[in-house]
């Protein structure tokens, strides 16, 4: 690929132990290279089935050039097309998400069942058939209620995580979870970053108050096996996980980590929550009083999913907050962050929204600033990659996960 010759070049001056080189967090042909080639490779989190909750409802996923709608069909299967009319080519759905009970082109009105076979299409010439001009399908995956998609003809596997993550999320039952608010923030910074920033907490103690009411930051980096710096709790915090995990293992909870196991793209694990929390929110107390899950030994801890290269998810016992982010431009992230309740939770009655999302709304704000000052620096004459501190080797997973896709992808091979 001689159009991505300089990414060639960046990724071969890469050092283990240190952040990327400059060019591949600041310039037009890094997020071209991201794009349209690297990011096409790999499965992307998209939504969860709360967003097409019901027969027609549908979700857009965007990236650069790629645009698919993710739809819920009559008989309650989740499919993905590309959003592209069979016809001459026309975008389908431009609503971010919405519900039909049919797919139509509102150029010439050629009209698609929510299979995406299509239905009608008038004045066409003799012989023509409709079989053989549906949309064309995308990649999609379920993994107990979270939505990935994959744009590759070969796509990477994903039975080793649908077996971690599936019958851990599953007690949450997000197939009755409602969507109760979503933000969408644009930050100022490249995506790497914003993964980046999410893979550590290193930077949490000074800058997340609120998060840290109910999540601690060991488990993130810190005070799990096969983490060099120990929980600033030391043999205490051991003591006290060893004694909560023995509680989840009588109740039937998995217990142990899964951390991006034989090249793979996932992390899982339960942790307990902070200060005696019951939920992720500022008082520590539950958002909503319908839960989503009732399965004993959940009620003081959350299940924490991570996938490379674009999403993360937290969730508790009365409520799920998913994470995703999408390269807008070489300096531009869009962070989408959802929070999910039971469906028959009742705003205003079993929960108020401003609550729900408090503690993460701060957070995020605080994460934007901190991506984007990241960002700034990164851009200047002085950036030399640098070196990660021993809690920062979560942030050294993703970056090897994106150096050996980006590799793969030029056809160099894994680094």
């Amino acid at each position: 690929m001689s159009e991505y010759s300089s990414v060639t070049q960046w990724l071969g001056q890469d050092r283990q132990g240190y952040t990327l080189p400059q060019g591949l967090y600041v310039s037009r042909a890094a997020f071209e290279f991201d794009t349209r080639v690297m990011l096409k490779r790999v499965w992307l989190y998209a939504c969860t089935v709360a967003h097409v909750k019901k027969p027609g409802d549908f979700y857009l996923f965007e990236m650069a050039n790629t645009s698919v709608i993710i739809v819920r069909g009559r008989d309650g299967e989740v499919r993905a097309f590309h959003n592209s009319c069979a016809h001459r080519g026309a975008k389908l759905c431009s609503q971010a998400q919405g519900s039909a009970p049919r797919i139509m082109c509102p150029y010439h009105q050629w009209t698609y069942s929510l299979d995406g076979k299509l239905l009608a299409a008038r004045n066409m010439p003799e012989g023509f058939e409709k079989a053989d001009h549906g949309l064309q399908p995308a990649r999609l995956e379920n993994i107990g209620g979270l939505i990935f998609i994959c744009l590759s003809d070969d796509p990477p596997t994903i039975e080793h995580a649908r077996a971690d993550i599936a019958e851990r999320v599953a007690i949450y039952n997000l197939e009755h979870c409602k969507v109760a608010v979503q933000d969408d923030i644009v930050e100022a910074a490249n995506w790497k970053l914003v993964m980046e920033n999410n893979r550590e907490c290193y930077h949490c103690d000074v800058n997340h108050p609120e998060l840290l009411k109910s999540l601690g930051t060991s488990g993130f980096g810190k005070g799990l096996p096969g983490d060099d710096a120990e929980a600033a709790q030391g043999a205490r915090y051991e003591e006290y996980l060893a004694a909560q995990q023995a509680a989840w293992r009588e109740a039937g909870l998995y217990t142990h980590l899964v951390e991006f196991p034989d090249d793979g793209w996932h992390r899982v694990v339960r942790l307990p929550l902070a200060n005696g929390s019951r939920s992720q929110t500022i008082d520590g107390e539950p958002a909503s009083r319908v839960p989503i899950c009732v399965h004993p030994g959940t009620g003081d801890s959350s299940l924490s999913v991570w996938t490379q290269p674009n999403s993360w998810h937290h969730f508790c016992q009365d409520h799920a907050v998913t994470f995703s982010l999408t390269p807008l431009d070489a300096d531009r992230t869009l962070l989408r962050t959802s929070w999910l309740v039971h469906e028959d939770a009742v705003e205003g009655v079993d929960y108020d929204v401003d609550n729900l999302a408090a503690v993460w709304r701060a957070t995020n704000r605080q994460d934007s600033m901190l991506a984007e000052l990241n960002h700034a620096g990164i851009a200047t004459d002085g950036y030399r990659p640098g070196p990660y501190a021993l809690e920062e080797r979560l942030v050294e997973e993703f970056k090897e996960f994106y150096v050996e896709t980006a590799k793969s992808a030029l056809g160099e091979g894994a680094a």
